[in-house]
């Protein structure tokens, strides 16, 4: 009976809740008890619930970027991050939506369970990759290559710079990862790094390629004892080292290969004449072997095969053009033209080299229609042909060379053959005016072996006879043209100057081998002149003129001075 009594109001009580619990679900009002974020929201509509914690948000925290080295403190608003009220209430709204009958009536009596909602917050991804990008603006580089380059003292290839990698700072990465984790207080941005194209390591292995190439390298030519040797330096002009490998230097290997056959090669020898006293008598000609132009293709791939230092060239045999047959009765043969020069105060090396070039050249023939070739007359300025070392023109500087003094001869020949109207093929010039050939100033040749040289064609109809007569005591050369009459007249012009240019101040360089206070002319000053000779030629064709021009650069003048 007393069960039945106490049951009664009890089933009154719940369905009375019953009729306010639905009231509540339709206003739509959180259950008592609930906050977000230590707000009170209970009994509040979600929108109420949301305007009341936006009104109390908590301020945005500090967050700690780091990237690489640099790292930055910036509030997280800066990055992106809001207070997300909105979602915060969900979560308020969905523990109201499931609670129970009894929770419900406890609620409404005042016995509810209070609940605090952490208020939640969100990152807008584009934002924090932004603000991120603009970190690290300044930290993104490219990556550098290493250089290698050829070091002028020590004569080797060498790694000059050394690479570095790129780096490219991942700010889209960072910015997804801090909004997958809005309550983060530190933002870490990764780091792509990538090679450069052209590494250290890669290019010191080149270098060490390149320096393993520099080492004497000879040729033989095939048939023949004959050797040329190119110096190690000579070797290193053949090539590059570049970033990407050994590179060939086509026009120096084609100028070695030049050099190399101009050593080795061995010409034909027409047959000529030689003066014994007075008396003519005739030498005998003599077949040459020289190198073949398919040589050079095996030249360029075995000079850069640092395994190999010599090879051999392959020869044709190559016939004389001029037989002793078909020499001339030098009896029948008339003076055409004599050239002049004078040597005075030449030393005593190159007063050998001027007689010696004379005698090679005295009793040359040319045939009919055939081409005087300087040096193939001369066979080679070597020392194995009588040559010592003299004054030579060479790199800029006058210097100890090879040779020095037969350009005396090639500007006496030259006088020689162009007074006699002959057509020039070939002539060269010195760079600077030089004393030994004037006054005719303009009125010169050059030569060097190999690459320099002096060729006249023969147009007389009948071959000429090439004679020197060289008088030391005197420093005093003649040539002359000997060959059949001719009725033609030639007039050379005296030089007409079109500009001079002055000579600079003097150079002075030190020499540690001499004293001090001391010093020696190495070199002599001579202005520089834009010129031209012209040559009025007179025969049964008419009459025509040529003109040959010169320019000499203004010359420095050297001295060498002991150290101080």
């Amino acid at each position: 009976m007393k069960f039945w009594l106490v049951g009664i109001p009890m089933v009154a009580l719940l369905g009375g809740a019953l009729a306010m619990g639905v009231a509540a679900s339709s206003d739509e009002k959180l259950a008592p008890g609930l906050s977000v974020a230590g707000v009170d929201v209970g009994g509040l509509t979600p929108q109420q619930a949301i305007a009341a914690i936006g009104e109390r948000a908590a301020a945005a925290p500090q967050v700690t970027v780091t990237a690489g080295q640099q790292t930055w403190t910036l509030g997280a608003d800066q990055l992106g991050w809001h207070a997300d009220a909105a979602t915060s209430v969900a979560a308020a709204e969905k523990v109201s939506a499931a609670r129970t009958l009894v929770e419900r009536v406890k609620g409404m009596v005042g016995q509810e369970q209070p609940q605090n909602f952490p208020l939640i917050a969100a990152v807008d991804p584009a934002v924090a990759k932004a603000a991120l990008s603009s970190l690290t603006a300044n930290l993104n580089t490219q990556p550098k290559n290493a250089a290698v380059a050829f070091n002028k003292t020590t004569l080797k290839y060498a790694v000059t710079a050394k690479d570095a990698p790129g780096r490219q700072y991942d700010a889209a990465t960072a910015a997804r990862t801090y909004a997958a984790t809005p309550t983060a207080t530190s933002v870490q941005i990764p780091v792509k790094e990538w090679k450069a194209q052209y590494t250290a390591e890669a290019l010191q292995n080149y270098a060490d390629q390149g320096n393993a190439l520099m080492r004497p390298f000879g040729a033989t030519l095939a048939g023949t004892t004959r050797k040329g040797v190119l110096t190690p330096l000579q070797v290193a002009n053949l090539y590059w080292v570049r970033p990407q490998g050994i590179v060939a230097d086509e026009p120096a290997m084609k100028r070695a290969f030049k050099l190399l056959t101009g050593f080795i090669d061995q010409p034909a020898q027409d047959a000529r004449f030689a003066f014994k006293g007075d008396k003519l008598v005739k030498v005998p000609e003599q077949a040459g072997r020289v190198t073949q132009n398919a040589a050079y293709t095996a030249f360029r791939a075995t000079v850069l095969d640092p395994s190999t230092s010599s090879m051999m060239f392959v020869s044709k045999p190559v016939a004389p053009a001029l037989t002793a047959a078909q020499l001339p009765d030098a009896s029948k043969l008339s003076l055409i033209h004599t050239g002049v020069s004078t040597y005075y105060h030449s030393s005593r090396e190159r007063r050998t080299n001027v007689a010696n070039a004379a005698a090679k050249i005295n009793g040359a023939v040319v045939p009919a229609g055939g081409t005087f070739s300087f040096l193939a007359n001369l066979g080679g300025i070597t020392e194995g042909n009588g040559f010592v070392g003299g004054l030579i023109i060479a790199d800029g500087r006058t210097v100890d060379g090879l040779g020095g003094g037969v350009c005396q001869v090639s500007t006496t020949v030259f006088r020689a053959m162009y007074g006699a109207g002959l057509p020039v093929k070939e002539r060269n010039q010195h760079s600077y005016r030089v004393g030994y050939y004037e006054p005719q100033v303009g009125f010169e040749a050059a030569v060097y072996d190999p690459g320099l040289d002096l060729k006249f064609g023969n147009d007389t109809g009948g071959p000429l006879l090439i004679k020197t007569i060289n008088n030391d005591a005197a420093s005093r050369l003649e040539v002359q043209v000997w060959g059949i009459k001719q009725a033609r007249t030639v007039t050379v012009s005296p030089a007409v100057i079109l500009s001079r240019t002055a000579h600079p101040a003097p150079k002075y360089v030190v020499n540690p081998s001499l004293r001090p206070g001391t010093s020696k002319q190495v070199d002599w000053a001579a202005d520089g002149y834009n010129l031209y000779i012209t040559r009025t030629i007179k025969d049964a064709s008419g009459v025509r003129t040529d003109k040959t021009s010169t320019v000499y650069k203004p010359w420095q003048a050297v001295y060498e001075v002991g150290p101080s």
